[in-house]
């Protein structure tokens, strides 16, 4: 078995989102998670820093997913991924145009 490794879970900022079921505003933020050669002290010690990038939106392949709280299965077709500020999203996960403004810092949890 290898060694072990940890993700850090990046966390923009909140945002309040539209349901489009009830109309109804609620909070969210976007996260996305990374990959990284630290180990658990270090990424603790992360926990609350902020890096500048942004949370973009990309697709991904179809899969099912099952909300933990209400059991309802529901079908995904994106993910969140990470962008360092100062590269675009194409750099680092396709070559096309990607249009919008970056989002806020992006802190780190974990």
């Amino acid at each position: 078995m290898g060694e072990p490794f940890y993700a850090l879970i990046l966390q923009g900022g909140v945002e309040m989102v539209k349901s489009n079921t009830t109309g109804r505003f609620y909070a969210t933020a976007k996260q996305a998670s990374v990959t990284s050669t630290f180990d658990e002290e270090t990424c603790k010690r992360l926990i609350g820093s902020e890096m500048p990038g942004s949370i973009k939106k990309v697709p991904c392949e179809s899969h099912a997913y099952t909300v933990p709280e209400t059991g309802e299965v529901v079908t995904i077709s994106s993910r969140w991924e990470y962008v360092k500020e100062g590269e675009t999203l194409e750099e680092n996960v396709f070559h096309g145009e990607v249009t919008g403004k970056p989002d806020k810092q992006v802190a780190v949890q974990f």
